[in-house]
């Protein structure tokens, strides 16, 4: 698209949520929360209530129920506000069945910033929704396929609400959003598959949508009823007002569509704003608070289809993913060398991703598989990825756009991913995509019309054409999903394991190796020296003490315990040195049993850190072949950093299982707590490092670094598997002997 000389985010700064305006078809009094008296008034209350609105200003909430009745016991306003707020939520209370002058009206009571709002809505028994939701909501989940799913939500809501127009409107990544789904009216032309660029909802109302999941626009026809109050320089804060008045822009929008009414409801997933339900009539409509509210729940019950629906496609994709890691695993195995391992098969190192070519930089050597572009043109571009990234995995769907020599090979490598195998010898992955031509149908030029407003400044302002407008998008590829980069990371660790376990250590390793016994070295004498002497002293004076026959017996406890802390303090430094020493000690290979070890250190892990309301599931627990004192300590770290990072849950989880294959047993330890970003996956084994989402939680960046070197002394494997915020999983392997 061109660049704009007008910004398109002056329309996430209109003050939508203190419009000054209701929508005229209720009307709405507000409370100051400490006085209890009529703050704001719209000005068409008077019409509804016969009065004059402004005498209802600073008048006690008592006032209002001079003008309305109910059938049954008597109604008092107060009593059902001051019941809303003991209760700490209106939503038992809304919507209040009442009558005005023998009309049947609903009370809908919530908060705002200093304020309660009370809004009054006309009552209408046009649409029995409740009686349908069960129906619908049957019939809509009939879907097996997220498109299925939606295309049956707009059948049944049109069915619901009869609406000339359904249309399930996806936002996309940009904030622009498609219609992926549509029922409509025989006469009216298709929106289906058309796009509507970010500015046309811009952020501030994506925002709200999050919070007032329907919205309804009874009449764009029709004059908003100005809000007055004595508070001229306090806009009414109408975030959680049904009747809120809609921007004048989206009003105007609507017009240029020819649209009369409209009605949306949001579709949550994960927490963040899926898309919206956006339902066009082309007359006035108006549905009252309980059709809406069941047009709600139609909206929260496909909410969760999706995300269950969608996780249920993904789940197909990891599968067959993790199915390739695992084929290959078996190919490094058996076969001598690495690159015949991965290429030579018929399960490659391409399948490990959807892309259509890969390059593997490997032992000062380059072999590729599937559509690359040429041998110089790899090396160019590798690079230029050493210099422009410092992290394990990169990847962009727009290659040229970013790095503008790879244009003349667009059609081949639009989009990379990247893997990083040795920073020190320059080894990658590279997977390539070609560039995929498409076409998007907007909804109307997405460049938004600038117009001269009375100030002179320009602004932006609705198009007024919504016919077909075709873009053609180049120099770009298919996304990368999330599931291809968590098969590149998961074989990734494959690869590199194997190369360790194949000897090639040798390259550049020998210095490491020297630097860490170096390292163990001076924290043993530290552990030695520095803390035993002060032990030992501490010691020898308290059973010097414990001789003086002056001491009672509470001095004589105390002086116990001091000796029981200092046995345990050495015992301790005495282990300390033991792991210190795990690259030189050998390995007493025994039978550890794990159901008794693990017994024990779940007991000192839930007590030291009073874990009681962390949830233990054990699952099998097979022995393992190893040295019982080093399987502990890789055991405790592990189970302790899972019940202190997911501390932080409301419902922490740890579960611990192990399975036995043909050559190694496999433990698994997984929680659901802050999980691990992707960018620190190389970062996570190494000593003294700690990721930054962990700062403020206690740790010294040492025991992953002890665990891995443990597995490793037992030629085993460690790794894991992350999403942030939503949990790790770390595995250790250790052989069947």
């Amino acid at each position: 698209m061109k660049n704009f000389s007008v910004d398109l985010t002056n329309c996430d700064k209109e003050p939508i949520h203190i419009p000054g305006k209701i929508q005229s078809h209720g009307f709405l009094i507000a409370v100051d929360k400490n006085s209890l008296t009529i703050s704001y008034i719209s000005e068409n209350t008077g019409a509804f209530l016969n009065k004059v609105s402004k005498d209802l200003l600073k008048q006690p909430l008592s006032f209002i129920n001079n003008f309305i009745t109910q059938r049954g016991p008597e109604f008092d306003v107060e009593d059902l506000l001051k019941l809303g707020i003991i209760r700490k939520s209106f939503d038992a209370i809304s919507p209040h069945p009442i009558e005005i002058d023998g009309n049947p009206f609903y009370l809908i009571i919530s908060s705002s910033t200093n304020d309660w709002l009370l809004e009054f809505e006309p009552v209408t028994l046009q649409y029995d929704i409740q009686s349908s939701i069960g129906r619908s909501a049957s019939a809509m989940l009939q879907g097996k396929t997220v498109s299925a799913l939606l295309t049956s939500a707009a059948l049944e809501v049109k069915k619901l609400i009869n609406y000339d127009r359904i249309m399930i409107y996806k936002f996309l990544d940009d904030g622009h959003g498609e219609v992926v789904a549509e029922e409509k009216e025989e006469n009216l032309e298709p929106f289906f598959g058309l796009h509507y660029p970010a500015s046309d909802i811009p952020k501030q109302a994506r925002e709200l949508y999050k919070l007032n999941l329907t919205r309804l626009i009874a009449d764009v026809n029709t004059s908003d009823s100005a809000i007055l109050t004595y508070n001229e320089d306090k806009p009414l804060d109408l975030t959680n007002g049904g009747l809120r008045a809609v921007s004048p822009i989206h009003i105007q929008y609507l017009k240029n569509m020819e649209v009369d009414s409209s009605f949306s409801i949001s579709l949550i997933t994960k927490g963040e704003l899926w898309g919206l339900i956006a339902c066009h009539n082309y007359t006035p409509k108006f549905i009252d608070y309980k059709a809406r509210e069941g047009s709600k729940l139609i909206g929260q019950i496909l909410s969760s289809a999706l995300e269950y629906r969608q996780e249920e496609e993904d789940a197909e994709i990891i599968a067959e993913f993790k199915d390739t890691a695992s084929v290959l695993s078996e190919h490094l195995n058996r076969d001598k060398y690495l690159i015949e391992a991965i290429t030579s098969h018929k399960r490659t190192i391409l399948d490990v991703t959807k892309a259509t070519g890969v390059a593997i930089i490997f032992e000062n050597g380059l072999t590729t598989l599937g559509n690359v572009p040429g041998n110089d043109d790899i090396y160019e571009l590798v690079a230029w990825l050493r210099k422009t990234s410092d992290e394990t995995i990169y990847y962009t769907h727009r290659l040229s756009e970013i790095f503008h020599p790879a244009r003349k090979y667009k059609e081949t490598a639009s989009g990379i991913l990247s893997c990083v195998l040795s920073k020190e010898l320059g080894e990658m992955i590279i997977w390539f995509k070609p560039e995929q031509i498409t076409t998007v149908h907007w909804a109307g030029n997405p460049e938004k019309p600038v117009t001269t407003a009375d100030n002179g400044l320009l602004s932006l302002s609705p198009r007024k054409s919504f016919e077909t407008w075709a873009q053609v998008v180049n120099n770009t590829s298919e996304r990368w999903l999330p599931e291809e980069i968590a098969s590149v990371l998961r074989v990734r660790e494959i690869i590199i394991t194997d190369v360790n376990k194949k000897a090639n250590e040798v390259r550049l390793l020998n210095e490491k190796l020297q630097a860490a016994y170096e390292e163990l070295d001076t924290f043993s004498y530290t552990i030695s020296h520095d803390l035993r002497t002060p032990l030992t002293s501490i010691k020898t004076y308290a059973e010097l003490m414990l001789k003086n026959k002056s001491i009672d017996d509470n001095g004589k406890k105390m002086l116990d315990r001091i000796l029981t802390g200092a046995d345990k303090m050495n015992f301790l430094i005495k282990e300390i040195l033991n792991l210190a020493r795990v690259g030189r000690s050998d390995v007493i290979f025994e039978t550890v049993s794990m159901p008794l070890l693990l017994k024990d250190i779940t007991t000192e892990v839930w007590t030291a850190f009073k874990a009681d309301n962390a949830e233990l599931v054990l699952g099998q627990l097979p022995d393992l072949k190893g040295d019982n004192t080093m399987i502990a300590q890789v055991f405790t770290n592990l189970i302790s950093n899972a019940v202190k990072y997911s501390s932080m849950v409301e419902k922490p989880k740890i579960e611990i299982f192990g399975d036995v294959n043909t050559e190694e047993t496999v433990y698994a330890i997984k929680d659901n707590g802050m999980g691990i970003d992707n960018r620190y996956y190389d970062r996570v084994f190494e000593l003294f490092k700690r990721m930054d989402n962990v700062k403020d939680i206690d740790g010294t960046g040492v025991g992953l670094a002890i665990v891995k070197r443990i597995v490793e002394k037992h030629n085993g494997r460690v790794w894991f598997e992350s999403k942030l915020n939503y949990g790790s999983t770390f595995y250790v392997a250790f052989k069947n002997r």
